[in-house]
């Protein structure tokens, strides 16, 4: 075995690795570069704990480049949590010819419940690249699982040609390791799949249930990384034990038609069991919007967004994710608006909090929506529509929404809204992210973002959630059916300078039926010397 020493520095933070709950204690790994604020050539596993999933200690790093498996850097992972309670990581090593290999570590101390020290298979690494697949097109294993014959499988991520594809490798003692030779699941013309995941998801309920399970009672997720357009892509299936395939419900493509997690900036998310609280917890990296430059003047970059219980939607077709409970423990002064209509033009400001760092929750009623837009059938890619119809074009039912991190006048603001078309058969809901105006800063990247929301208007309120952290900002549509995060650098909206408004730029009146807002304290965030246990 070889003992992980690294030094203790804290820049760069990416891919979310090896989450888990273990003896009383939330861990979080992730993809950190120890030389300088951007993505390295030594990435190294650093590591913090939380007992609540909201304030974090850093500990010492877990996994650093000590090997000739893993020289070059330690790539991403996951942790399974063996009988026994033993946390086995299994990580992709860039070798010292460059090669990607899947390698093995485990705890020092198992007593430990910050399991602060990790030490390294002798025999390492324990996957190579199979035939046929370039070095640099194997990465990112899975959390393992037991299927009923007893033996452990596991996924990584690759491509051949360029069919994107998860492979399949199992094991009867998680340490001698075998590849089938067919793929869970592939598909033509998607490229390299980064940071695959696949688990259960309960059919009736929200409860979350561990990866190993698999009964008529569940339905699989396939979730794959696509390195090709960096975003995070999703199907439900059926997970076949003894043929080891995955069927989707759906046909997976890799473009818009495709359920993703989030619409925005959000990739190489990972999921886990939370046994404390018999939830799926989802967590992804959200990479900045400003230029390297920006990230070397400040010295750090990227960030996890946060975290998210997950489960299935009452119509088995989608996932709904909801931030954490946890997160109202943050929550300080509110403000509510309740029964306020607004006509066309409307703006009210939501006063007497900060809007740098709020959350914010509002219900709109629509009236009668027989005077909406037709819905073109040609409008088949909602981040196009959403940009051709921004925030500043009215149409009948919306523009309506939030105006987030703005300036008293305007000149900036970042709108997050929704529009209500007409279709043949039903009302479509298109969800926006505006971030045209979201900053006078140049060298911005402000993409507009935008989703469809499976959402009927005529039969409910039409809900809006928004998570505001100064740079950040995470919104869920419809209690969590869309969701779009984004990266917004104002240059005046800032601190106390930053206001919040709700608005209808429709020519038809809507109303606020509840509003709800929430200062919110810093999450504590604190070095292993400060801690105590």
């Amino acid at each position: 075995m070889v003992v992980v020493e690294c030094a203790n520095w804290w820049l760069d933070r990416a891919d979310p690795n090896g989450p888990m709950y273990y003896k009383g204690v939330y861990h979080l790994f992730y993809q950190y570069n120890p030389l300088g604020p951007l993505f390295g050539d030594k990435m190294i596993w650093a590591h913090s704990v939380s007992y609540d999933l909201i304030n974090w200690i850093h500990l010492s790093h877990a996994l650093c480049p000590s090997g000739p498996y893993d020289i070059n850097s330690c790539w991403s992972g996951s942790v399974t949590i063996l009988p026994g309670d033993k946390p086995f990581i299994l990580y992709t090593g860039i070798d010292a010819s460059g090669q990607q290999v899947q390698n093995l570590a485990m705890p020092e101390n198992l007593s430990d419940p910050l399991l602060k020290d990790w030490v390294k298979f002798s025999g390492n690494p324990v996957m190579t690249p199979p035939n046929g697949v370039k070095d640099d097109m194997f990465r990112d294993p899975t959390t393992a699982w037991q299927a009923p014959d007893g033996r452990w499988r596991v996924l990584v991520g690759g491509q051949i040609d360029n069919e994107g594809m998860a492979f399949v490798y199992w094991s009867w003692d998680f340490i001698h390791w075998t590849k089938l030779d067919h793929p869970l699941y592939s598909v033509q013309e998607t490229g390299m799949w980064e940071c695959p995941d696949i688990f259960p998801v309960s059919i009736n309920g929200t409860i979350g249930v561990d990866t190993s399970v698999l009964n008529p009672g569940v339905k699989h997720v396939l979730k794959t990384s696509l390195f090709s357009d960096k975003h995070d892509y999703y199907v439900l299936g059926t997970y076949d034990p003894q043929m080891d395939i995955f069927s989707p419900d759906t046909d997976f493509h890799g473009n818009s038609n495709d359920l993703r997690y989030d619409y925005g900036k959000f990739y190489a998310s990972k999921t886990f069991f939370d046994s404390a609280k018999n939830r799926r917890v989802l967590w992804a990296w959200a990479n900045e919007s400003d230029s390297t430059q920006d990230d070397i003047d400040k010295g750090w970059s990227g960030v996890q967004t946060v975290p998210r219980a997950i489960w299935l939607d009452k119509s088995g077709k989608q996932l709904v994710q909801w931030p954490v409970e946890e997160i109202e423990t943050l929550r300080g002064k509110q403000v509510s608006i309740h029964d306020k209509e607004l006509g066309s033009g409307s703006i009210v400001e939501v006063s007497g909090i900060t809007a740098s760092q709020v959350d914010v929750e509002i219900d709109f009623e629509l009236p009668e929506l027989e005077e909406a837009e037709l819905f073109d059938p040609a409008w088949v890619d909602p981040q196009q529509l959403c940009n051709d119809k921004n925030a500043s074009i009215q149409g009948r039912f919306g523009p309506f929404g939030l105006l987030i991190l703005a300036t008293e006048d305007l000149t900036e603001k970042t709108a997050i809204f929704f529009r209500i078309f007409k279709g043949q058969n039903k009302y479509v809901v298109l969800m926006c992210s505006d971030h045209s105006r979201s900053s006078l800063k140049e060298d911005l990247d402000k993409t507009t973002y935008g989703a469809f929301v499976d959402i009927d208007p005529h039969h409910g309120k039409v809900s809006l959630r928004s998570l505001v952290d100064h740079s950040i900002v995470e919104s869920f549509a419809a209690r969590g059916k869309t969701c779009i995060t984004t990266r917004v650098y104002p240059k005046v909206a800032v601190e106390n300078e930053a206001h919040l408004f709700a608005f209808n730029n429709g020519t038809q009146s809507v109303v606020i039926s509840s509003l709800n807002a929430w200062n919110m304290n810093q999450a504590r965030l604190s070095e292993e010397e400060s801690f105590k246990l």
